[in-house]
C-alpha cells in the first residue's frame, strides 16, 4: 500500500533541493527506523493529483497502521475515514468518520515498513532547510546499476532514523509522495487499532470516497 515520496533527482555535487551540497559521507550502511511512532502525513497520488493529509499511528513491531483523514471543508462531497490496517490479521478496515458504516477488505498484499531496506543504495547526505536548521538526512533508493530507474526513494533523518519523505512508483503506474511531519517516538493509545463495534457488522466492498 505505500512506499510513497517525491524522488529526488541529484546531479553530482548539487543536493536533492538543488543547493551545492556539503561534504558528503556515504554511510556504511542503512540506519534502523524507529519501530512504533505517531504523527501526520501529506500523501499525494501522481496519477489523480490528490493531496491526503492524516494523523498516523504505525506499529511496525506488529505490521499495523491507523490511518485518519484529516477534514478539508474546502472539498466538496468528499468522505473522510479512518483506515485500520492489520497485516498480521490480512484485513484492513475502513470505517466513516461522520456515519461509522464499516467495511471490513481482505489485505492482499505483503507488510511493507516504513524503513530503509538493508540493500538500499545510498545517494546523499545534506541538510533540509536554510542556515541554522540543522536537520541532516540521508536519501537511499532501490537503484541498481543494471536498473535505470528507481521505483522507490527514501529520505530519513540522520539522528534518530524518522522518514521524512518517500517516493514509491508500483508496476510503472501508480506513485505516491509522502511528506511526514511532526513524528513522536511510540503509540501513546494502542487502542486506536481496535476496530469499533460497528465493525461486528460490515460490509465486505470499500465505501467510496465521494458521494456526489
Amino acid at each position: 500500500m505505500h512506499r510513497l515520496l517525491l524522488v529526488f533527482v541529484a546531479a553530482a555535487g548539487v543536493s536533492a533541493f538543488g543547493l551545492p551540497s556539503l561534504d558528503v559521507f556515504p554511510a556504511a550502511e542503512p540506519c534502523d527506523a524507529p519501530l512504533q511512532w505517531e504523527g501526520k502525513w501529506v500523501m499525494y497520488d501522481h496519477n489523480t493529483g490528490r493531496n491526503s493529509r492524516a494523523a498516523v499511528s504505525y506499529d511496525g513491531q506488529n505490521q499495523r497502521i491507523r490511518v485518519l483523514q484529516q477534514h478539508k471543508k474546502h472539498t466538496p462531497c468528499q468522505r473522510f475515514f479512518e483506515y485500520i490496517y492489520l497485516y498480521q490479521s490480512k484485513v484492513m478496515f475502513q470505517i466513516d468518520q461522520k456515519t461509522k458504516e464499516c467495511s471490513k477488505i481482505a489485505l492482499t498484499e505483503a507488510w511493507d515498513p516504513f524503513d530503509i531496506p538493508k540493500n538500499s543504495t545510498y545517494e546523499d547526505q545534506y541538510f533540509i532547510g536554510g542556515p541554522g536548521d540543522n536537520v541532516e538526512v540521508q536519501e537511499w533508493s532501490d537503484r541498481k546499476p543494471a536498473r535505470q530507474h528507481e521505483a522507490w526513494v527514501g529520505v530519513y533523518t540522520l539522528k534518530d532514523c524518522y522518514p521524512v519523505q518517500e517516493t514509491y512508483t508500483k508496476n510503472s503506474t501508480v506513485t505516491t509522495s509522502t511528506r511526514f511531519l511532526s513524528l513522536q517516538l511510540g503509540i501513546s493509545d494502542p487502542n486506536v487499532f481496535t476496530p469499533p463495534l460497528t465493525c461486528q457488522s460490515s460490509r465486505p466492498e470499500k465505501m467510496v470516497e465521494f458521494d456526489c
